[in-house]
């Protein structure tokens, strides 16, 4: 599952994560966003012990979204030791979104 976290440092949070990390750039009032959610609860049961899920509120965040040019909700990132690798806005069905974070990891 998908988690939120609270955090000092966003760099050690991508830095330090032995495996990529998918951040979930999001907003509480995002229709999409709630879609979103449900699909990445998906991704997770299926490339969970391969990938972390992380959820960002951009409300609470938005420096973070700015500094990573998030311009649509949702917004997911896919970091790898510490960089950025993907970019993903709106939508995907889960069968795609898997597809594509396979490719890459």
């Amino acid at each position: 599952m998908a988690v939120k976290k609270q955090f000092n440092n966003f760099q050690d949070l991508i830095a330090e994560s032995e495996k990529p990390v998918l951040v979930d750039f999001y907003a509480t009032w995002c229709g999409p966003c709630h879609m979103m959610a449900k699909i990445l609860e998906q991704v997770n049961a299926q490339m969970g012990d391969r990938l972390q899920i992380v959820k960002i509120d951009t409300d609470k965040y938005n420096q973070l979204a700015s500094q990573y040019k998030i311009e649509a909700l949702p917004t997911l990132v896919l970091f790898q030791n510490g960089q950025p690798v993907d970019k993903i806005e709106g939508v995907l069905r889960a069968e795609q979104l898997m597809g594509r974070l396979q490719a890459l990891i």
